[in-house]
């Protein structure tokens, strides 16, 4: 006996029932969820996959296999988006602020005075606890005289020297060809 494919309950008339875009067999209790779909001959209902529902998936699969394809093509070549611009923070960033500050011979609490921050933030800059806003990473800066960005040949020597200890995910997985 067939089942119904939301509630699982056993039902000897199912309906063909489009709910949110998904064509579904439904019992009577299920098919208020949805739009009842009408099917065009009553013999090809008594099969799960109708020859009505094949033809019109096979010609949908048609127009997003050429739409797959297009963007598909598109895709070799990435967009530039805005994060291409932006400079990364530097990962030692709370070493830079404090080995700039104590070179300087500034106390926390001078440093947040003289950036008119509080010296609660300086001590969580420091400890890495959190990351400098836009503003503070160029009072710090400008005050400092450091860099807090990474440089665009720190990173790429970072990622291309392959002496990383750190196991990735293309360090365990081994494809199939």
């Amino acid at each position: 006996m067939p089942q119904c494919e939301m509630c699982g309950a056993e039902s000897s008339s199912l309906t063909t029932t489009k709910v949110e875009g998904a064509e579904l067999e439904l019992c009577d209790e299920c098919s208020d969820f949805g739009t009842e779909v009408r099917t065009e001959s009553s013999s090809s209902s008594s099969t799960k996959y109708s020859t009505s529902s094949s033809s019109s998936s096979s010609s949908g699969g048609s127009s997003s296999s050429s739409g797959g394809s297009s963007s598909g093509g598109g895709s070799s070549r990435r967009r530039r988006d805005m994060f291409d611009d932006m400079e990364e923070i530097a990962t030692d960033y709370d070493d830079r602020i404090r080995t700039a500050r104590e070179d300087r011979g500034l106390t926390q609490e001078e440093l947040a005075q003289e950036l008119n921050e509080k010296a609660s933030l300086i001590r969580k800059l420091e400890r890495g606890d959190v990351l400098p806003s836009d503003e503070v990473q160029t009072k710090l800066e400008r005050k400092l005289d450091i860099s807090l960005s990474e440089g665009a040949g720190d990173e790429d020597a970072e990622w291309s020297g392959g002496s990383s200890t750190t196991t990735t995910l293309g360090d365990v997985v081994k494809r199939k060809d």
